[in-house]
């Protein structure tokens, strides 16, 4: 497509802010002639630039660019989608209809609506992404679009397979690892950016505070509001080295609800002192690291606005707190305007309320033409001045204009190759492996090969699954799945295939607030066999059967993370996760088991090489001669106390082993082994130092 060609309507206006700035250049005293235009002059003919388009904008262009919704279809004139769009109140029968109607600012792709397939197919994605854009950059206005998606790993991801799928948010912080989260928002970030997708409605940087919160839990990092803080800031980094707008979310902070958003009204009970200690830590942060968006949360907070009415629409948590109060001059934006949570007032109101209160992005209202309308008629009546939503469409544009959107609409058929690499995958799964959490062994863990095994629990917990790769790795048995809450019969089906069993695995999914899982699972203990648990959702299920003999947590259901439980369960993996929350009354905050029985020491690792050499692990005794040695003088230097010493030759020693492991000297289990304990022990020294 000839990009010329697209901006011809705007040519005019380049012109006149180019002239404008260089006749300001003419009457500076500029010592020695010419010089380079500095960074804030560029800011300067960037503002006039703005100024310009909006100043050629009809109210309803500006009106249109408040909004971010949803269209069915593949591609931009899907005639498959016509009547579903009609139907479900798109504003227009196709993606062109809706840009063309209500000249909105941009769209938000969905599975459920047909943007993005499950399989993923990528040359259809970027089709329609590029697709949409040339329609936008021909209107009147010439104003690209922002084209949005939820994709923030674990179970909130629009693109998957053979996209990257990573295990979450709460997997990361398990790992502790600042990299980890700089690693998968970059990868993120590349496969977003390959499809045309330019902005990300993640990270969700809320502190997870309620066992029983049903819509955050591990979409969060994690209950300390520190380590919630370093992750969340890495990822929106990463984010914008990709050229994708990052949005932190859900402000002031939505992790301490029992209530979902999307069905109720949660209310947020801290105090100030625990709001600005906890809840918004982390949207600090966020805004000293340049975030580009904050998305707002539809709950009620009654320490910062005692009316009642949520965030979104709380004019003194948005303007008031979050503009004028912590000084943020991004983007705002609304959580989903069909939420439950947001429809405390007639839907013609909520788009008007929410932007009353200070916010810049109207995000997915259910009729297009209703919350459009309703805003229409709130500056026409005066209620609210052109001039504010000018402010609103000024922060748009130049968000649209910093990330490059107004030079480059069309994305590359090349940048696919950028979609599930190979290195991309291997993060994935180092990631998932890392996150794994033994919080529970009575001498049950690692199942050994010569064990017969029933793997059971609920179908969306995926035991058949970790069953299949258990039996790829030499264990016996069966499996048997059963509904989310199983049944009397399933329970008693169960009971019956635990006969044979020498120890049985339940995968469950969010069983503390499941009371039949909690029954299913102190029925399968009734049975006198060992029980292990694996959670495959929020790491606090063994609040309700405590007595399980083992207990691992793997914060997802997703296959990334079933094959990391299955290598941990049968010891190919040494468990290296650490809770990133508290599991009351049984287990604090950083609790975690692994399977060495060695001291946390240079000694304990020499110990370690020992142990994995007699186990034919080590391939041969000069490359246990090398380890032993290395080691031998990081003992010296822990005797002596010089942590820097000590830090310097344990990042070799990894360096050592990742080279043994490259070149067959040591096993992959090896390698495990030896990377997690060299990491714990660096971890003890850094912390010292």
């Amino acid at each position: 497509m000839n990009e010329g060609g697209i901006y011809l309507k705007l040519k005019l206006r380049k012109v006149i802010a180019f002239l404008s700035a260089a006749l300001l250049l003419l009457t500076l005293p500029i010592p020695g002639g010419v010089k380079n235009v500095s960074a804030a002059e560029k800011q300067d003919v960037n503002e006039d630039e703005i100024n310009a388009i909006i100043d050629d904008m009809t109210l309803e262009e500006k009106i249109g660019q408040l909004f971010i919704v949803h269209v069915y279809g593949q591609t931009p004139t899907d005639p498959r989608y016509e009547n579903t769009n009609l139907n479900n109140n798109r504003g227009g029968k196709n993606f062109q209809e809706v840009i063309e109607n209500y000249h909105i600012g941009g769209l938000i792709y969905f599975n459920w609506s047909y943007n993005i397939g499950t399989p993923l197919d990528p040359e259809q994605v970027q089709f329609l992404s590029n697709g949409v854009q040339e329609i936008a950059v021909e209107q009147d206005s010439g104003i690209p679009l922002f084209i949005s998606t939820d994709q923030e790993g674990g179970i909130v991801q629009r693109v998957t397979e053979p996209g990257t799928v990573f295990p979450g948010n709460m997997a990361i912080g398990a790992t502790r690892s600042e990299e980890f989260a700089a690693l998968s928002g970059n990868i993120i970030g590349k496969e977003l950016n390959s499809l045309g997708i330019n902005m990300n409605f993640a990270p969700t940087v809320d502190v997870n505070l309620n066992p029983a919160n049903p819509v955050i839990g591990i979409r969060s990092f994690g209950e300390d509001p520190e380590l919630v803080s370093k992750l969340g800031v890495s990822q929106i980094n990463a984010y914008k080295e990709q050229n994708v707008i990052a949005s932190a979310k859900h402000f002031p902070g939505h992790g301490d609800t029992d209530v979902d958003s999307h069905y109720g009204l949660p209310v947020i009970d801290h105090d100030l002192e625990t709001l600005h200690e906890v809840d918004l830590k982390p949207f600090k942060e966020a805004i000293d690291a340049g975030v580009g968006s904050i998305m707002t949360g539809h709950i009620v907070v009654p320490a910062l606005d005692d009316s009642g009415l949520p965030a979104t629409l709380s004019k003194p948590i948005i303007t008031d707190l979050l503009r004028e109060e912590l000084g943020y001059d991004g983007l705002i934006i609304t959580d989903s305007l069909g939420m439950s949570g947001a429809n405390v007032v007639p839907p013609d109101r909520v788009p008007v309320e929410s932007f009353k209160a200070g916010v810049d992005i109207l995000l997915n209202p259910p009729d297009v033409e209703v919350a459009y309308n309703g805003m229409l008629e709130a500056v026409q009546s005066g209620e609210i001045s052109e001039e504010r939503v000018e402010e609103s469409v000024y922060r748009i544009l130049r968000a649209k204009m910093e990330n490059g959107l107004f030079e480059e609409t069309q994305t590359s058929p090349d940048k696919l190759e950028n979609i599930g690499t190979e290195a991309n995958l291997q993060a994935a799964k180092d990631i998932a492996e890392k996150s794994i959490t033994l919080v529970k062994n009575e001498d049950v863990l690692p199942v050994q090969n010569d064990e017969k095994v029933l793997v059971t629990g609920p179908s969306v917990a995926k035991p058949s699954l970790l069953y299949q790769l258990l039996e790829e790795k030499g264990v016996d048995g069966r499996s048997y799945a059963t509904g989310t809450s199983p049944t009397d019969s399933q329970i008693e089906q169960a009971v019956e295939h635990a006969a044979d069993a020498d120890k049985i695995i339940v995968t469950t999914y969010t069983a503390n607030t499941n009371e039949r899982q909690r029954e299913f699972v102190e029925a399968l203990q009734r049975t006198g066999k060992p029980v292990i648990v694996s959670a495959h959702r929020n790491p606090y299920d063994v609040m309700v059967f405590p007595e399980v003999d083992g207990y691992v947590a793997s914060y997802s259901y997703l296959d990334v993370s079933i094959n990391a439980v299955a290598s941990v369960l049968v010891g190919d993996i040494n468990p290296y996760g650490k809770l990133p929350v508290t599991i009351p009354d049984l287990y604090n905050l950083g609790h975690s088991l692994d399977y060495t029985d060695t001291s946390l020491s240079a000694e304990g690792m020499k110990q370690l090489v020992d142990e994995l050499a007699q186990q034919d692990e080590i391939t041969d005794s000069q490359t246990t001669r090398a380890l032993t040695t290395h080691l031998s003088a990081i003992e010296r230097f822990e005797e002596r106390e010089l942590g820097d010493k000590v830090v310097k030759h344990l990042e070799s020693f990894q360096d050592l082993i990742a080279h043994f492991h490259e070149t067959d000297k040591i096993t992959d289990k090896a390698y495990s082994y030896l990377e997690t304990e060299s990491l714990k022990l660096h971890d003890v020294w850094t912390t010292q130092e």
